[in-house]
């Protein structure tokens, strides 16, 4: 057991002993082991603060009770965290991939992601998984030895959940694992799955608490249904606040406990006894039952139909692809009304790729902005009434 770790763990966890390192040498902490420090620098980056104001589902300005995914990266944490101690997992390991794992997110949700895409389709593409692995390896600039945050190997390679060939060709040790068809640690496992937990209830939440959808419509879906029926039997008189806590804090437990049981059935009919054999897996040992599978589906499907593709929620995104695809024309067109700063990464981008790094240093621009602050940066531009130079004047 590492002597700077709280927990337990078995052979087959994720050891800051053994880690595979970080792409710049540094000295072991004192009183942390790698993966705290690694989760510190993390919570103390300015991408993690940033996400305080970029929405999940919602505008960020829509109101203050919504999850953003500041508040959504710390209940995949938590819920990692839970996971991981059962299972003998490294928990701070497991709690820095959680914390990390939005840090490339676009402002205005999944909708901004597919604008910025789109932006991006002749300079490469643009990926949030692939965004938020350049952050924390480039794009943060706070330290004096090294770019970006400097991370463990392990860290990385749970950022990165998925990647294509020709990508991880690009990636070296961190992207080698889609090309051999190998499997990341249990640690990176468990929070991916830890994530669809939480975003799939928590929509949930979010949408009832919108009116978007209703209690009526989800008891057509098993998951929701069962636990709706438990509660209901059991408390009296619950105002509607109360009975939608109480039903979504239920599913989410089921999910946690069919994960942990399926996931410890498949551990030990594999009986791995070292992390190599969790790598050398030919399918990932960390999952749900083949039932849960199914409800989950149902749910999903629920929510594209019923809340993703709602009328209010598409004007939303129909107003967020406008704001993205705008400033990006906007900056590719003229580059000098970037900030000074975006100006010059976008300039040293383009002198060591002239094809695409001037449109690369837009998209990190334009991917770090909060909601509020990409809206603000488009009525700068485009609306006359800002023409005022007052804010100019020493």
């Amino acid at each position: 057991m590492d002597k700077n770790y709280s927990g337990i763990l078995t052979p087959y966890a994720c050891n800051d002993k053994k880690s595979l390192g970080r792409l710049f040498n540094e000295e072991t902490p004192i009183y942390r082991n790698n993966y705290q420090r690694d989760r510190d620098r993390i919570i103390h980056s300015a991408a993690f603060r940033r996400l305080e104001y970029k929405t999940q589902v919602f505008v960020n300005h829509e109101g203050d009770l919504f999850r953003t995914r500041l508040t959504h990266s710390l209940e995949v944490a938590q819920i990692a965290r839970s996971i991981a101690r059962e299972l003998g997992l490294h928990e701070d390991l497991a709690e820095a991939i959680a914390l990390s794992h939005d840090l490339g997110h676009t402002p205005f949700g999944h909708a901004g992601q597919t604008a910025l895409n789109q932006c991006m389709k002749d300079y490469g593409g643009f990926e949030h998984n692939l965004q938020s692995l350049r952050v924390v390896d480039k794009l943060e600039q706070k330290y004096a030895d090294f770019a970006g945050l400097n991370l463990t190997f392990e860290t990385r390679e749970g950022i990165l959940k998925h990647c294509s060939q020709n990508n991880a060709k690009l990636l070296g040790s961190v992207g080698r694992r889609f090309l051999d068809k190998t499997q990341p640690s249990l640690e990176a496992q468990l929070t991916d799955l830890a994530d669809e937990t939480a975003y799939n209830n928590h929509d949930v939440d979010d949408g009832l608490r919108y009116g978007l959808i209703s209690v009526n419509n989800l008891l057509k879906i098993e998951l929701f249904r069962r636990q709706h029926d438990i509660v209901i039997k059991r408390y009296t008189n619950l105002n509607d606040r109360h009975l939608i806590h109480e039903i979504i804090r239920r599913m989410i437990n089921v999910m946690v406990v069919d994960l942990i049981d399926t996931s410890r059935n498949n551990i030990e009919n594999a009986k791995p006894e070292s992390i190599d054999d969790i790598r050398n897996q030919t399918k990932p040992l960390m999952a749900f039952s083949e039932s849960m599978c199914e409800q989950k589906l149902e749910l999903k499907q629920f929510l594209r139909t019923n809340l993703y593709q709602h009328y209010r929620v598409h004007r939303m995104s129909m107003k967020a692809c406008a704001i993205i695809d705008a400033l990006f024309e906007a900056f590719m067109n003229d580059p000098r009304i970037l900030p000074t700063e975006a100006l010059e990464h976008c300039k040293q981008l383009e002198k060591n790729n002239p094809q695409e790094g001037m449109a690369r240093g837009i998209s990190d621009y334009i991917a770090g902005m909060t909601d509020r602050y990409a809206i603000v940066e488009y009525e700068r531009i485009f609306n006359p009434r800002q023409l005022s130079f007052v804010n100019l004047i020493p």
